[in-house]
């Protein structure tokens, strides 16, 4: 299926709960969607499931929506077709097309293939302008043709949280190709992304994008600074 079809079952297929994701800090439930005798798997994080935090509000599954359609608009393809559904069991909420990853295999066993390179530098750009405060090694799967990034929803703050373990880049100059995108959605190429975030995050966001753009690097961690660079734990 392309991501169009994804799209279109995610949001319109009827959902069973077949189980809750192992190890989920926020109660991400494995579902089967079904629609004109098409059946697939995907990840269900519904708002009452969630976990109050001190510096996100409610709602991260909106985050997670939001992150997907910032990669559509960065041509990045990186993220899992996600969709909201206000219908969904446990009520509104993300489906994200399910990954069967291999179970073994993360950033740091996979940062040293050659071939994935373009693609972490990628990641490492689209997380400068989502503000990822929570890009674990685990949160890139592998599903023995290609990876994927998951577990996007804190991202978008307007307070600077970036927190990745992909440091690798730092300091290192972005693709060119991919200084164009930035500019296009710094410049007001937008998307769906409106939808999802307050018009201050989605300001913030352009210029992070900008700041790519001006600067052609990925930034240095600041060791400095009170929010640590790295998340914890790092896997």
């Amino acid at each position: 299926m392309d991501r169009a079809d994804e799209a279109t079952l995610l949001r319109e297929g009827a959902i069973s709960i077949e189980g809750r994701v192992r190890g989920s800090s926020n109660q991400a439930l494995l579902v089967s969607v079904e629609l004109a005798g098409t059946c697939a798997l995907a990840c269900y994080k519904s708002e009452t499931g969630e976990r109050p935090l001190w510096d996100f509000p409610d709602g991260l599954w909106r985050r997670e929506v939001a992150a997907y359609e910032l990669d559509v608009q960065l041509g990045t393809d990186l993220v899992p077709t996600t969709v909201a559904r206000d219908d969904a069991p446990f009520g509104p909420g993300s489906l994200q097309w399910w990954v069967a990853d291999n179970g073994e295999d993360h950033y740091f066993t996979l940062r040293e293939r050659e071939e994935f390179a373009p693609w972490f530098a990628s990641l490492a750009a689209f997380d400068v302008v989502a503000n990822n405060a929570d890009r674990k090694a685990g949160h890139v799967l592998y599903d023995d043709s290609r990876l994927w990034a998951i577990d996007n929803g804190l991202c978008f703050h307007e307070q600077d949280k970036l927190r990745t373990v992909i440091w690798e880049y730092a300091g290192a100059p972005v693709d060119e190709e991919l200084l164009e995108r930035l500019e296009r959605f710094a410049a007001g190429e937008l998307g769906e992304l409106t939808k999802w975030l307050t018009p201050s995050e989605v300001a913030l966001a352009q210029l992070r994008a900008q700041g790519l753009v001006e600067s052609g690097h990925y930034p240095e961690p600041d060791e400095t600074s009170d929010w640590p660079p790295y998340p914890w734990p790092l896997i």
